[in-house]
């Protein structure tokens, strides 16, 4: 028996949810694979099994502070210009509202999905004392916002 165009439709998009996880966790493992690449190159592979449960951490005296503390300049700047683009605008915005504003000005987000990047960023600084506050999934506010009678 042959199903009915509503349970043919259920069907369809219960499968294209299925192909959406797929992709996601595709598009994860390619990004691991490629990272793994990235750090072990012109390193033997290595048997899944016989890899250690985590890397060993690397001595201090080996981390660039250069590149440390260049990394937390760029992120600091980062928020900056993303409290600027709230101030701008007036209103809550979502991480894919600001990422455009932060694009023009000269900041580039890597990875598959920048605006889940720049989420990530702004959610780490929403915290108690942190300059922005959380609003909902990705919507964001400046912290002062609550303090000042509107």
């Amino acid at each position: 028996m042959f199903p009915n165009e509503a349970e043919a439709e259920a069907a369809l998009a219960a499968l294209r949810r299925q192909r959406e996880a797929l992709d996601r966790q595709i598009a994860d493992h390619a990004l691991y694979l490629e990272l793994g690449r990235r750090l072990g190159a012109g390193a033997p592979a290595t048997p899944v099994a016989a890899a250690p449960a985590r890397p060993p951490a690397e001595p201090a005296e080996m981390r660039p502070v250069e590149d440390v503390a260049a990394a937390r300049r760029h992120g600091r700047a980062l928020v900056a210009a993303a409290l600027d683009i709230l101030h701008e605008a007036g209103r809550p915005l979502h991480a894919g509202e600001i990422l455009p504003g932060l694009t023009a000005r000269g900041f580039d987000l890597p990875g598959h999905d920048p605006v889940a990047a720049l989420n990530t960023r702004l959610w780490k600084r929403s915290g108690p004392g942190g300059p922005l506050r959380r609003l909902g999934d990705a919507v964001y506010a400046p912290s002062e916002e609550e303090a000042d009678p509107a």
